[in-house]
């Protein structure tokens, strides 16, 4: 009989001092002859009673919900969604995060370039597949390349309110992006307002979750490693963090 061979894809990014997101990590690393100290003055022993006067490795963080690869929650995006109190992300059904996954390759789009109803439909097309409730949808714009460099938050195509109107009609509770944020970058919403001041411009995608519930994944990573772009699940659950707005995340594709 033949193998049944699995394969795991990894589509976050790393924890990192390092990243070039707007709030990175900090990170303080603790040794393990740390650890043995730290044991020994809870067990009232001497850090010498362990092997090598060794023990365990701790790692302190500081961060936001938001730093690194995670799922954002109604809640960040207004107090109401539908007239409604907005869930937080320990209140969503887990259920949502894992299903089928469909990729939508906007590589090709320029910075800034924003992401219309008509760029899925087209895509969808080529891909001879029907978006269904609860797919979790994929964007890829290849920001995640950028990942450690000074203009990695402002590099990416983001895609527009009625886009993602548009996947919310579709049934779509789920959608996650390779680059550090769904919209298009914020400096150029900023420039947009400034030339002609309307209150449907600045973060105008996010705030459709004014409107109908739904999760974002942002700072995803690897989408060009997928070699199909539907026909397999994504597990992306978001860590339980009570009343918050986000849950940090490492999503996987999978396919068999």
């Amino acid at each position: 009989m033949g193998e049944n061979k699995r394969t795991v894809i990894d589509l976050s990014v790393p924890m990192d001092a390092l990243a070039k997101e707007p709030f990175p990590p900090k990170i303080e690393y603790e040794t393990h002859e740390q650890g043995a100290e730290q044991a020994a003055s809870i067990l009232g022993l001497e850090k010498d009673n362990f092997p090598d006067g060794k023990a365990w490795a701790v790692e302190t963080l500081t961060l936001t919900t938001h730093t690194g690869t995670h799922v954002d929650a109604p809640w960040h995006y207004a107090e109401q969604t539908a007239g409604e109190r907005s869930r937080t992300i320990d209140e969503l059904p887990v259920d949502w995060f894992y299903g089928d996954g469909v990729l939508f390759d906007f590589s090709d789009k320029e910075t800034g370039y924003e992401l219309q109803v008509k760029d899925f439909e087209e895509r969808l097309a080529q891909m001879e597949y029907e978006l269904k409730p609860y797919d979790i949808v994929l964007v890829r714009t290849d920001a995640d390349k950028r990942f450690y460099e000074e203009d990695y938050a402002f590099c990416h195509a983001g895609v527009s309110a009625d886009a993602t109107r548009w996947l919310i009609n579709k049934g779509i509770k789920v959608m996650g992006i390779d680059a550090w944020g769904w919209d298009i970058p914020l400096p150029l919403q900023a420039q947009q307002y400034r030339e002609n001041p309307q209150d449907d411009i600045l973060w105008a995608a996010h705030y459709v979750g004014k409107e109908a519930e739904y999760c974002q994944i942002e700072k995803l990573a690897n989408l060009d490693k997928l070699p199909k772009k539907h026909g397999f699940k994504v597990a992306a659950f978001p860590i339980n963090i009570k009343g918050a707005s986000a849950g940090w995340a490492r999503p996987v594709a999978i396919f068999d």
